[in-house]
């Protein structure tokens, strides 16, 4: 397509998006600014959650995060299986939380609720959000090669990902 210049103009090419998602860990509203979360200390500030100190007087709130965690309702699933993974377990979980810790700083609502045995020489890392899931799922299998299986539900906002190796 020509513009009036000689030159070409590239098409614009419209996305057609689903309603919005519902999380029910959102706020449905704004939080007042600044307010903090009384459980991990984080600072809402200018529209989103940080590590800044908290000025005095700011409002309390839970954040999305601990409430994820009281309520026991992660975001995203990552278990994590198989011989090579109970020949290397420390690393890998060494490697889990390095990750977390990486996101963590940057990002306060990417937690890593628990790491729950699965019984059967395995682990289940649970997360409060599905971004940090993800991260976790393809740092190990970047690392460790393996298996790695991934599902999405944009409905239910439930990441889960199975590596095994």
């Amino acid at each position: 397509m020509k513009n009036g210049r000689g030159g070409y103009r590239p098409q614009r090419r419209e996305q057609l998006l689903d309603g919005p998602r519902h999380d029910s860990y959102r706020a449905t509203g704004k939080l007042p600014d600044p307010t903090r979360c009384p459980q991990c200390g984080a600072t809402f500030l200018k529209g989103r959650w940080t590590w800044s100190e908290a000025p005095a007087g700011a409002h309390e709130h839970p954040c999305p995060a601990c409430q994820r965690t009281r309520d026991g309702f992660p975001a995203g699933y990552v278990s994590l299986a198989g011989e090579y993974f109970a020949s290397h377990r420390g690393e890998i979980l060494n490697l889990v939380k390095n990750c977390e810790a990486a996101e963590k700083l940057e990002h306060p609502m990417q937690r890593i609720m628990a790491i729950d045995d699965d019984g059967g020489g395995g682990v289940t890392v649970k997360t409060t959000d599905a971004h940090l899931a993800r991260q976790i799922a393809e740092r190990v299998h970047d690392a460790c090669k393996g298996s790695l299986s991934v599902q999405y539900s944009r409905q239910e906002n439930l990441f889960r990902a199975s590596w095994r190796r």
